[in-house]
């Protein structure tokens, strides 16, 4: 800073992100933000900087932006779990007392900025981060700015644009881009603290999309997203679609398209133009998925083909309804009895999540034959443990650093894990959850990934990153789990009126509707 310079701005920073399906079988606890779930683990104060650096987050990418700024970064909370069932209580309101504390003894600030996820629902609140921005807000005072940067699968409330004077959504998905957003956030944030205040407008979509047909590398979200992009023009400065987080049984569930301006008409209009262009591609929201089996049999059909071309790829299949990016366990084994039934050979699945089983294999050791069942979920229709007789190949203390697109250089703590081996298949046993997106994740127990003949992952888009560089194919598979591919196959009550459950579905084909 310059002699004479006007003191650097004070601008609290801070991350708190949850994904929550409201169908899934485990809740968020303290524990589950204090490991992190594949994410940094907890950390407050300075020791924030180290547990994000380097990794794709729109913190991390805040940080950068307002270090070249020269601000003063006031450091309080970063955490982040799994996708999973609602937050508890108490780990919310801890967590939030801890946050709203930091930002209270950090007082007084010139602005605060959050990362967070868009799509927490708690055990006793349907909007966790509406009610925590209307905290921030509450705490700060109306003429402090706030921004925040969202996950494109957050499920936008008023009560959240209310609270915050921005907010912005990453725009791809794999979300290759959450440290970008969080620099766009920075663009807006130094506007906001030269004084500058938004027009804003908020629309609510009338469909649910469903999670794998969301991906921005496809249409109709690629051509739909260049949109988004191209909106910012003139005195529009900053647009977002979200698709929607659409496992939420809450009335805010589902997309939304946000817009900032320098005027509410230059909002508003921008936000009406997008929304009019995302219910006109409507019926391009839909992709081909297989059963288990018919995934498998196509998927050595493909490899054959490939290999007898010379140009053997793998072929990965995408085990999408037990995906822990969208509140799966991480521990149904549909897709592995589809592989051994088909006999399948080089092949492997990741991560199937069984504490008991890695530990039995730590105990007999690399080259022991074990005899288990592994995996299985009680509260998913249709699965079951998998009895079987496997080799053990490899161990591991789980603890790995990522190196692809979407995680980014991020250090990762899956437990003892093993590599157990039955017949051509080989599978990635772990005691923590996280989502298949990174290479590493195979690697990290002797599985050269762009060896495998086929590749199945525990995800429903975000692989994509890091494995369609080496894909031969790609396929949907829908294995028994609990996070079904369609919206319109959950059970539904509080959705809020008019929604239709799927973008095929008709309009009249509404929540109140599969509810009776």
């Amino acid at each position: 800073m310059n002699p004479g310079s006007p003191p650097s701005p004070r601008i609290a920073i801070g991350g708190f992100m949850h994904e929550t399906n409201t169908f899934a079988p485990t809740k968020a606890d303290l524990a589950a933000f204090e490991h992190g779930g594949g994410w940094p683990a907890l950390a407050e104060g300075e020791a924030l900087f180290e547990a994000t650096a380097g990794v794709n987050l729109g913190l991390a990418g805040f940080i950068e932006a307002g270090r070249a700024r020269d601000w003063t970064l006031v450091p309080t909370i970063w955490c982040a779990a799994s996708p999973s069932a609602h937050v508890t209580e108490h780990a919310f309101e801890t967590l939030a007392g801890r946050l709203l504390a930091a930002i209270e003894r950090a007082l007084p600030l010139d602005a605060v900025f959050l990362d967070l996820h868009g799509a927490m629902v708690t055990e006793h609140l349907d909007d966790g981060e509406g009610e925590l921005l209307a905290r921030v807000r509450a705490l700060v005072g109306d003429n402090v700015p706030i921004a925040a940067s969202l996950d494109l699968h957050g499920n936008v409330s008023a009560r959240m644009v209310e609270a915050a004077d921005c907010l912005v959504a990453y725009r791809t998905y794999p979300h290759v881009d959450m440290a970008r957003t969080g620099a766009r956030a920075a663009d807006r944030m130094s506007e906001l603290l030269a004084g500058e205040r938004y027009g804003k407008a908020f629309r609510q979509i009338p469909f649910l999309i469903p999670i794998a047909w969301q991906c921005t590398e496809m249409e109709p979200n690629a051509s739909l997203y260049r949109a988004v992009a191209e909106a910012e023009t003139g005195p529009v400065v900053s647009t977002s679609f979200l698709c929607g987080f659409p496992a939420a049984d809450i009335p805010d569930c589902g997309p939304s398209v946000l817009a900032y301006a320098r005027t509410a008409e230059a909002a508003k209009a921008a936000a009406d133009d997008l929304a009019m262009r995302i219910e006109a591609a409507r019926a391009g929201f839909m992709g081909e998925a297989f059963e288990p089996l018919d995934a498998v049999e196509r998927a050595m059909a493909i490899s054959r083909e490939a290999i007898a071309k010379g140009a053997a790829r793998p072929v990965v299949i995408a085990d999408t309804q037990d995906n822990p990016g969208a509140g799966g366990d991480s521990d149904t084994t549909g897709m592995l009895s589809a592989l051994v039934e088909a006999g399948a050979q080089d092949a492997a699945i990741g991560v199937i999540v069984d504490p008991q089983a890695a530990l039995r294999a730590h105990e007999a050791g690399i080259g022991a034959k074990i005899e288990i069942a592994l995996g299985g979920s009680p509260k998913v229709a249709g699965d079951a443990p998998f009895l079987g007789r496997f080799t053990v190949e490899a161990l591991s203390d789980g603890q790995l650093r990522t190196k692809g697109p979407y995680y980014g250089d991020a250090r990762m703590d899956l437990g003892p894990s093993a590599c157990l081996r039955i017949g051509g298949v080989r599978v990635i046993v772990a005691s923590k959850k996280a989502q298949l997106a990174d290479r590493e994740m195979f690697r990290f127990l002797g599985i050269v990934p762009e060896e495998a003949a086929i590749l199945v992952v525990k995800s429903s888009v975000h692989f994509r990153a890091d494995f369609s560089p080496i894909a031969e194919a790609i396929l949907t598979a829908t294995a028994p789990g609990p996070m079904p591919l369609s919206p319109a196959s959950l059970p539904f009550t509080r959705l809020r009126p008019g929604i239709a459950l799927a973008p095929e579905a008709p309009a009249e084909q509404t929540a109140s509707d599969a509810a009776r």
